[in-house]
């Protein structure tokens, strides 16, 4: 067993500013987790060279990746501090923010995108109003099955850092809203917006943008069929397109 873990994290003071490396040494402990070992950082921040620093920035909320709010770049991969067991990591531990979002500070990202997007495409089931709307239509079992691993998303946009479509070149939504948007399409209530979400993927940054890399479903946390959604989302865009066509 090693006698201490070192990690490396990649800092930036302000949105603006360069960013630069600061390398921690922590006695080891078994079962812990990248963000148990930020907090003993923040406890006593003190680089491995002795230098007195600022406690490290990062988001974190559940610990047990439900809300997806620690996702990071680990060793060079996109996934959730929360689960990322130092155990089972390579030395030296590498943390650095995501690369295709607005840094805040040090490892903390401004990842409002995905939800601009989410609005983009009316992603959510209409039950808004005043007034009583009476009980929703019933949902079997089978359905039930079918759409439970699509709500899973925790929205950490680990799929949009892995994506290589989703960059500064292109206004691409990413996969998360893809499967959203096939989540709620499948939904009997939320069908009523059917349309609306479909029209949404077909106009810019929407679904022709997907190289279907596949790299959304290796690094999702939550098993979700991101690519298998991605193709049944695409088939039902370019079914109504064809159909607008033919109205015309």
């Amino acid at each position: 067993m090693p006698n201490s873990v070192i990690i490396k994290i990649k800092r930036q003071k302000t949105p603006t500013s360069k960013p630069y490396w600061d390398e921690f040494e922590l006695p080891y402990k078994p079962g812990r987790n990248v963000i148990s070992a930020l907090m003993e950082i923040a406890a006593n921040p003190v680089t491995r060279d002795g230098k007195a620093t600022t406690p490290i920035t990062y988001d974190s909320n559940c610990l047990e990746e439900v809300c997806g709010s620690c996702a990071m770049i680990i060793n060079g991969r996109a996934r959730m501090a929360c689960s990322a067991l130092l155990d089972k990591l390579e030395q030296p531990v590498r943390l650095e923010p995501f690369s295709k979002f607005p840094v805040v500070r040090d490892l903390a990202t401004d990842r409002s995108v995905i939800f601009e997007n989410l609005k983009a495409t009316k992603s959510w089931v209409p039950v808004d109003g005043s007034y009583d709307l009476g009980p929703g239509p019933r949902v079997s079992p089978e359905d039930q099955e079918q759409m439970y691993p699509l709500s899973r998303c925790i929205s950490c946009c680990c799929c949009m850092e892995a994506c290589p479509q989703f960059n500064d070149d292109t206004s691409f939504v990413g996969a998360a809203t893809i499967a959203q948007v096939g989540l709620f399409n499948s939904h009997p209530t939320g069908k009523a917006l059917k349309y609306e979400r479909l029209a949404a993927l077909m106009g810019d940054g929407g679904i022709q943008e997907c190289g279907y890399a596949q790299n959304c479903v290796e690094v999702c946390p939550k098993d979700i069929p991101l690519t298998r959604l991605i193709s049944e989302v695409g088939r039902d865009v370019m079914v109504q397109a064809v159909s607008d066509l033919f109205r015309r």
